[in-house]
């Protein structure tokens, strides 16, 4: 049962020195371990210890509880010879409870040390967590404080060694933009029913470095995994009282530690070694690791929330707070709270934090969730805010691929095409249009050519390329690809909140019949519908993201905001995964890997590159004529044929050489009836061979046999279809750049 904090602790006899500052966290030096916390305005911090209790429960106690003495700019040190890594612990801060002010400090709180390089153990709701009396029943009960100890209830730090891994020479994959291929997923719910690996290491790092799923990813053709988040996060009180979890983990507590709950053996630190072994065995299979970071904000919550870790550290020197009422917070990510990155102390936190995964864990980049709030100086979204001043001119962090969502939840926090270079976006524009499209949508002619040449319109003026944009139709927020074209409304009702949570603007369509259905007609043209999406997405400039199982057909019954669904609906199942699907998605993503014109670095100039040659892009109308500036506006428009000149790779150069393609000729028809299409003239290209058609289920690729048209020729185009043609240029003529 927990009690209140005693701070007459009598301590057993632990030799202490004062330590340095410097570096954050728990560092062991070899000879003993210094502990350094910032906390501009706590007055006495206390070091607390914890080991295995002597009984069959081996519960964590607290066995000293060592007041922190020397302070250097804020920082609080402490070094304690002879401790060596495996050590537990936590903090505990007094100082002033002025909620008013801006400070909840509670000595009675046990804290999550914000450098902690691993956690051990889970939050155990209750309501000791809570720096107030959550029992009080007035509006401003927040402003009572608690003395209850919550030490017994918190998941607490471990000092690891990070010097006893052998990396064996792993080293950055360094893949270029314009070659990356990126695969969204969560570690757990990608091997949780997996069949072919070991039980014991299902929804772990562990069983996503195991030989099954490695083959898997090189077989599919991606160079990237995405890993959702994986920092140590925490889940809501409200959902634990429903049965429900965070499955996502958008809540994160430990910006420097991976979370344990996805660690087969779930030894203490044993986590850290876990990760960095599956980094190693996806680096020697040529895939690069990107993690999905949340830096806009932590799991504690507005004023209403536990405190854990930084509210109980220094709430008003890591969060944003009203101006008038330092009692409430700024909350531009919908949960509750917002890390105020205009502190040198908070970007200090993210800058280390990303530091150590690149160079401890050797990840490959990151992908900041709700990157407009980092960007926010004030309450405007600062293009030249110190987040990115920092980013920039950082020799580490500055190297690696950086991803943002561009968008908040405030004012003015849909920031597409504003971010600086360097870094590329998740297009939600890319997303929307194609979605549009193909459900028949009228007048997005011209903005799908955009969207599928990279979105010029965002990125030209920006001084950057096609790969600053980030090509997706779904993501882990939303319909899975499947559901995409089986449901018109969300069906929520699993996550408690009567269906009122979640998108409701899916641009979705379910072609003929909600959710499950008997009906053949109905079923064949969902799966051509799902061709259509995979064959615009891997075809389209830019940087390609699949979402993991889209490719296998995978549902989650209508649900388009599984956020708390740690279960079937979330996890994949293999056993009835659509393998038509699969084979067709692997060849599709064989093709774009073997031709470089579908990847290129350099935008498209709708004109010749050299003199007496043809345009590096030409769009025909139905009977092989130009589209003019009034075509691509008609709402009735819904078909175009669009030429890919691949010796027009204007400044793609392999060891000097001028990288050239063959050509393409592409044909898009999400009109409801069949279209015969007359092919371009022989300027163009004399014969064509058609290696795709969306309205069957195969890519015929290199070595394989399609039909063969002639320049003219008109050739019948399946209602919402795309057919890919493809005439060989001489390899003579051209040099193929193939993907790393």
């Amino acid at each position: 049962m927990a009690g209140s904090c005693d701070l007459n602790w009598e301590d057993p006899k632990i030799t202490t020195y004062p330590g340095n500052p410097h570096p954050l966290g728990a560092f062991y030096d070899g000879h003993g371990i210094n502990f350094a916390l910032y906390s501009e305005c706590g007055t006495r911090p206390f070091l607390c210890l914890f080991r295995p209790a002597h009984d069959a429960t081996h519960e964590l106690v607290e066995y000293a509880r060592i007041k922190m003495k020397e302070r250097t700019h804020h920082i609080w040190h402490i070094y304690l010879p002879d401790f060596e890594p495996g050590q537990i612990y936590g903090y505990r801060v007094d100082g002033p409870y002025d909620p008013q002010n801006g400070h909840r400090f509670n000595v009675n709180k046990l804290l999550i040390d914000p450098y902690a390089r691993a956690i051990t153990g889970k939050l155990e709701w209750d309501d000791a967590l809570f720096g107030y009396d959550v029992n009080d029943q007035s509006p401003e009960k927040d402003l009572s404080f608690s003395t209850v100890d919550s030490a017994p209830f918190m998941p607490k730090c471990v000092v690891i060694d990070s010097s006893n891994f052998n990396w064996g020479g792993d080293t950055p994959l360094n893949i270029p933009f314009h070659e990356t291929i990126i695969y969204e997923l969560h570690v757990k719910g990608f091997t949780k029913l997996l069949p072919d690996i070991p039980e014991e290491i299902r929804g772990t790092y562990a069983g996503l470095a195991h030989p099954t799923t490695i083959e898997y990813f090189k077989k599919l053709g991606i160079t990237a995994v995405e890993l959702m988040p994986v920092q140590h996060f925490v889940t809501d009180r409200y959902l634990k009282d429903r049965g429900l979890t965070n499955y996502w983990g958008y809540h994160t507590l430990g910006f420097f530690a991976p979370d344990v709950r996805y660690s087969s053996s779930g030894t203490y630190g044993e986590q850290v070694l876990e990760f960095k072994r599956m980094v190693k065995k996806l680096h020697k299979a040529g895939i690069e690791v990107i993690l999905d970071v949340v830096y806009n904000h932590t799991g504690e919550g507005n004023q209403l929330g536990p405190t854990l870790s930084f509210k109980g550290i220094d709430n008003s020197s890591y969060y944003r707070l009203t101006e008038h009422d330092k009692r409430f917070y700024f909350d531009y990510t919908g949960t509750g709270n917002t890390l105020n990155c205009r502190l040198p102390n908070v970007l200090r936190l993210i800058m280390d934090s990303l530091r150590y995964w690149i160079l401890d864990m050797h990840v490959d980049g990151f992908r900041f969730d709700l990157a407009a709030t980092l960007a926010r100086e004030l309450h405007a979204v600062d293009r030249l805010s110190a987040f990115f001043d920092i980013i920039h001119q950082d020799p580490i962090i500055g190297r690696v691929k950086l991803l943002a969502e561009p968008w908040d939840l405030g004012e003015g926090g849909y920031q597409i095409g504003k971010f600086p270079p360097g870094w590329a976006e998740w297009n939600g524009k890319y997303r929307d249009c194609v979605r549009d499209y193909w459900r028949g949508q009228p007048s997005i002619l011209s903005e799908f050519a955009e969207r599928f040449t990279g979105s010029s319109d965002l990125y030209f003026e920006e001084r950057r390329g096609p790969t600053a944009s980030i090509n997706f139709l779904t993501a882990h927020d939303g319909f899975t690809l499947h559901d995409l074209v089986s449901y018109n409304e969300k069906h929520n009702e699993m996550n408690g909140e009567g269906n009122l949570d979640g998108e409701s603007h899916n641009r979705s369509w379910n072609c003929g019949a909600e959710g499950p259905t008997d009906d053949v007609k109905v079923n064949q043209f969902r799966d051509c519908q799902k061709r259509n999406f995979l064959t615009t997405l891997f075809l389209s400039q830019g940087i390609p993201m699949l979402v993991a199982g889209d490719e296998l057909g995978r549902t989650q019954q209508g649900n388009n905001n599984a956020y708390c669904q740690d279960n079937e609906i979330s996890w994949l199942n293999w056993e009835k995964a659509d393998q038509v699907l699969l084979a067709f998605t692997q060849k599709l993503i064989h093709l774009r890997r073997q031709h470089p014109v579908f990847r290129r670095r350099t935008w498209f100039r709708g004109k010749p590159v050299k003199p007496g040659e043809i345009d590096d892009i030409a769009w025909f109308k139905f009977d092989g004529n130009h589209m003019t500036d009034e075509d691509w506006q008609h709402d009735y428009a819904k078909s175009f044929g669009v030429f890919i000149n691949g010796r027009g790779m204007q400044g793609r150069t392999v060891f000097g050489v001028r990288v050239t393609d063959d050509n393409f000729y592409i044909i898009f028809n999400a009109y409801h009836g069949y279209i015969d299409y007359t092919l371009p003239g022989e300027e163009y290209a004399k014969d064509w061979t058609l290696i795709l058609d969306t309205s069957k289920d195969e890519v015929i690729i290199e070595g394989d046999e399609g039909r063969i048209y002639q320049a003219g020729e008109k050739i019948t185009v399946h209602d919402y279809s795309i057919l890919l043609l493809h005439h060989v240029v001489p390899k003579k003529e051209h040099a193929t750049a193939p993907m790393v």
